[in-house]
């Protein structure tokens, strides 16, 4: 699910305008003239130079988890019309994801299936729990994955918790105040003095985007330890619908989380680091996907067109890129893609003509966890490190716009 709304952002900074108080790592505008870009190719050759980190690269998903054709039965159940009825188990078959998991699941066995959130329609008007209705759940469940993912996070990367000085969240599936922000630095002890900023709604690329504030973070100041987390829960927005594209995301989306942390030091083994990020918006595209707050949770829209705009647009974007870097397409060794489905998977590895197992832990991970929207590039990259892959690895995350995340690191 990825979304549409900009980088949102709470922190101590210096007053900007208006008086609002601007965090550090977000910079107002630059000025439309050459001095103005002067500067700011000055900025970016200047962190160009710092070496900046990923460490302790974490997930965590719920206890729980249903095979996918037992989801399909589960589907069937809840409200869907004959109309696709017959056709929804070859749907969940062709989606590329073989089991998922869900903070609403009370049971894993295949013979025991239960849950106690979704209920049967009683009648064509009846759409399910309501929109406030699953952000009590949220409330209730997003903060302890977060939780649990943070703490692998500091644990394996040898962080002490008083070493933290900022955190970045990320969420699309949810909101609250206090949030998850708040409680990681309750539940963690966190200094109450940490910089924080806040992702949200942004998608499946976010983590991405909780990245490049991150980076900009550690970049500017050697003593920062920033610690990313990013939790979503897609599975409290199952759609009673007969549209099929929000069909298509009922057999897809599931619940998890990653956390990280990006700081400048002498690189460990098993850390990477991070050469540089690059986002792009794909013009007159806007219609194409959507994430939406509708009465009965969030919908997503996903046009059929979306793959071939990839084919046609990200090779071309994608050089140019790698090129800053002194890098072509078959100098990359890993690439960890998010998965928003198998066409999504097929149409990157056509445009990019890569060899057939090069996407082969995006599809893994589909298989295995579904698409958890914005944590999933880290559960791929996750299991990149674990492979023990070296060289430069391409992360790559597409969203509404239609707008194309990346970051490149080197192991």
């Amino acid at each position: 699910m990825e979304l549409p709304f900009s980088e949102s952002a709470s922190a101590h900074g210096a007053p900007g305008p208006n008086g609002f108080r601007t965090p550090s790592s977000v910079a107002l505008a630059e000025p439309e003239s050459p001095a103005g870009e002067q500067q700011l190719q000055s900025r970016k050759q200047k962190q160009a130079r710092v070496t900046v980190a990923l460490a302790g690269i974490s997930t965590a998903v719920p206890e729980h988890s249903i095979a996918q054709t037992d989801a399909a039965q589960l589907a069937a159940e809840l409200g869907v019309t004959n109309k696709y009825r017959k056709s929804l188990d070859t749907m969940y078959r062709l989606s590329g994801v073989q089991r998922r998991f869900s903070v609403l699941l009370d049971s894993s066995a295949a013979e025991d299936v239960q849950q106690a959130f979704y209920f049967p329609a009683t009648s064509p008007d009846d759409h399910g729990p309501s929109t406030a209705t699953r952000m009590v759940k949220y409330e209730q469940t997003a903060a302890d994955l977060a939780l649990e993912a943070s703490r692998k996070a500091l644990e394996s990367s040898g962080v002490p918790v008083a070493a933290v000085t900022h955190l970045v969240t990320i969420s699309c599936s949810g909101f609250a105040a206090p949030g998850v922000d708040l409680a990681l630095i309750d539940q963690l002890g966190l200094s109450p003095d940490v910089e924080r900023a806040h992702v949200g709604f942004m998608g499946c690329h976010g983590a991405l985007n909780g990245l490049r504030v991150a980076r900009g973070w550690a970049a500017a100041d050697p003593d920062a330890c920033v610690l990313v987390c990013a939790v979503e829960l897609c599975s409290l927005h199952h759609q009673y619908t007969e549209h099929a594209q929000q069909l298509v995301a009922n057999a897809l989306f599931s619940d998890g989380a990653c956390a990280f942390i990006v700081q400048q030091n002498s690189l460990e083994e098993t850390d990477c680091r991070l050469v540089s990020q690059a986002s792009h918006v794909i013009a007159e595209t806007a219609e194409m996907m959507s994430w939406k707050i509708a009465d009965h949770g969030f919908q997503m829209t996903l046009s059929p067109k979306v793959p071939e705009v990839i084919v046609q647009t990200l090779k071309p974007w994608l050089e140019g890129w790698l090129a800053k870097s002194n890098l072509r397409i078959e100098d990359i060794g890993s690439w960890a893609v998010h998965p928003g489905g198998p066409r999504i998977l097929a149409a990157t590895a056509k445009a990019l003509e890569l060899q057939n197992n090069a996407l082969q832990h995006s599809e893994a991970i589909l298989a295995s966890h579904g698409n958890m929207s914005s944590p999933t590039v880290f559960f791929i990259l996750e299991r990149i490190r674990a492979m023990g892959e070296s060289g430069p690895t391409v992360m790559l995350g597409f969203g509404p716009g239609l707008t194309i995340e990346a970051a490149l690191l080197e192991w």
